[in-house]
């Protein structure tokens, strides 16, 4: 099975939209039945969900919009489910400790933690009320977020329920996370979004974005403090909107859909997200052309790309390395700003890749029993590492490689100057490309090697797992030998001594990390 198969992915990715579709119908039928109590007390419209669930198409439940507010919701019924426990719970110091090992191993990517235990500590005292805070945070959310999912939706829930009006707390600021701005919406999952009028984004700015959208059978409005504003109105089977509509930026078209440009959030000088703000043209067409020589250079890579990203949000922040998240499929937070044009193209792959990996996960169990342990040492961060980011590592890395030799031998060919000059790209970026292939070679063998051991000796690779290492090794192999033509005049050139240091670097690591022992577990 090659690494890049898009028949499998697309397989995968109908496997994914069925899985989740039946997760909504599960959650829903759970909070119905065994936390109504919890849910009737946090006000959470368990029947509007399913509602949202029957409107949405196939397609939407392997967005990342809807498979994220999927995911909240599975978080928010465990949340529940704990906050039944812990009122009936005899050893609140036990309970403690075991949620906050649990929330350790499970939640790395997003707050929880810091929510239940501030401290960073497994503190008992005040675990209740610090559970029921976090539900009832999350419901907000979730309730927010459902009605934004389907243009109109929930004013036909109003009228086929007969509700006369449903009032809903919103916030409406600025959401990092989202990258929404403030006196935004944005509705439904193609990147459209919603602009309040001058008056309403200063009445949202005295309120700190806190505001309640009232719905009704024919019409929803905005009310902060006293002041109710009109948002849309259905007009027959059409919705009319009183905000400025802004149409979703597209920096391309591919066959499996547009590639939409968020506005890009802008970070201070403690590399901490501050504002969002829009996102300039320059900026826009920058992505279309890192996307195009992707496209040109390896389109075997650009298929995967463009069937498992659909939105790029830029990054405004010196320092601060691009992201994603497991939880939303298909979007991708680049730093547009703080990177050139080689890493821009290397980072839509990078991110990609996590959302390639992130989709295997969700089908193939490949590890087991690292317990988030870190032992492993990362040739990427110079520190140690679970399992769990080794695997990520050299599979991102794998791909980052294959990139960059498929560009050095796209710059190689006939008219490779020429192309390779229009893309934007300069002679030292042709050099630091097959420096940072030969960078990455040594990094993945390391990390491969590692692997191998966690697989054969620690037994924490499942079968799955072993066959991924073994895709990695035979892909890693074989850059390596295309890339081995230009590793002389690499290490002849200024990026010499880096590879040398690089290549030093790793040997010291193995000597003193060596193979990782039982003992050491």
């Amino acid at each position: 099975m090659p690494l890049l198969d898009v028949s499998l992915l697309v397989r995968l990715q109908a496997e994914f939209r069925l899985s989740m579709k039946r997760l909504l119908s599960d959650l829903c039928l759970d909070l119905e039945n065994q936390y109504a109590d919890v849910a009737k007390s946090l006000a959470l419209p368990v029947a509007y969900f399913r509602f949202l669930g029957r409107a949405l198409e196939r397609d939407a439940y392997a967005q990342g919009k809807v498979v994220g507010w999927i995911e909240s919701l599975n978080d928010l019924v465990y949340f529940i489910d704990l906050l039944q426990q812990i009122r009936e719970e005899s050893h609140p110091r036990e309970f403690a400790a075991q949620l906050f090992t649990e929330c350790q191993e499970k939640f790395f990517e997003n707050s929880y933690l810091h929510e239940l235990f501030p401290r960073g500590l497994s503190q008992s005292s005040g675990l209740e009320r610090r559970l029921t805070k976090l539900c009832a945070r999350l419901t907000q959310e979730l309730t927010q977020e459902s009605l934004c999912l389907v243009p109109g939706l929930p004013m036909l829930w109003c009228a086929s329920q007969k509700i006369p009006s449903w009032a809903v707390e919103v916030q409406l600021g600025d959401n990092v996370e989202r990258a929404e701005r403030l006196g935004t919406m944005a509705i439904g999952m193609d990147g459209t979004t919603y602009d309040a009028p001058p008056s309403v984004k200063r009445a949202l700015k005295t309120s700190t974005g806190h505001a309640t959208l009232l719905v009704r059978a024919q019409e929803l409005f905005i009310k902060i403090d006293r002041t109710v504003t009109p948002l849309c109105t259905m007009k027959g089977h059409r919705v009319e909107w009183s905000w400025t509509h802004r149409p979703p930026v597209v920096a391309m078209e591919t066959p499996a859909g547009a590639i939409t440009v968020g506005p890009t959030l802008v970070y201070g000088k403690d590399r901490q997200p501050k504002t969002v703000a829009a996102t300039s043209a320059a900026q826009v067409k920058r992505i279309n052309q890192a996307w195009t020589v992707i496209h040109e250079a390896w389109l075997e890579g650009q298929e995967v790309l463009a069937l498992l990203t659909d939105r790029i949000v830029p990054l405004k922040a010196k320092g601060v390395v691009s992201f994603s998240y497991r939880h939303r499929p298909g979007l991708s937070f680049i730093n547009c700003f703080d990177r050139d044009n080689l890493d821009l193209i290397d980072d839509l792959i990078h991110e990609n890749s996590h959302h390639h990996l992130n989709l295997l996960l969700r089908k193939y169990v490949m590890y087991r029993g690292d317990r988030n342990q870190q032992v492993f040492y990362s040739p990427w961060r110079g520190s140690l590492r679970p399992l769990r980011g080794i695997l990520h590592a050299a599979f991102t890395f794998t791909m980052g490689a294959m990139l960059f030799e498929r560009l050095s031998t796209w710059a190689s060919g006939v008219g490779g100057s020429t192309r390779w000059k229009r893309a934007g790209l300069t002679p030292n970026d042709l050099q630091r490309a097959r420096f940072r292939c030969l960078e990455e070679v040594e990094s993945v063998r390391y990390s491969i090697h590692d692997l191998e051991y966690a697989s054969w000796h620690l037994k924490w690779l499942t079968g799955s797992g072993q066959r991924l290492v073994k895709q990695l090794s035979e892909a890693i192999e074989q850059v390596e030998q295309n890339i081995e033509p230009h590793k002389k005049a690499v290490l002849a050139s200024k990026f010499g001594p880096a590879l040398r240091k690089h290549v030093r670097e790793l040997q010291q690591a193995r000597e003193i990390y060596g193979p990782v022992r039982l003992e050491k577990v």
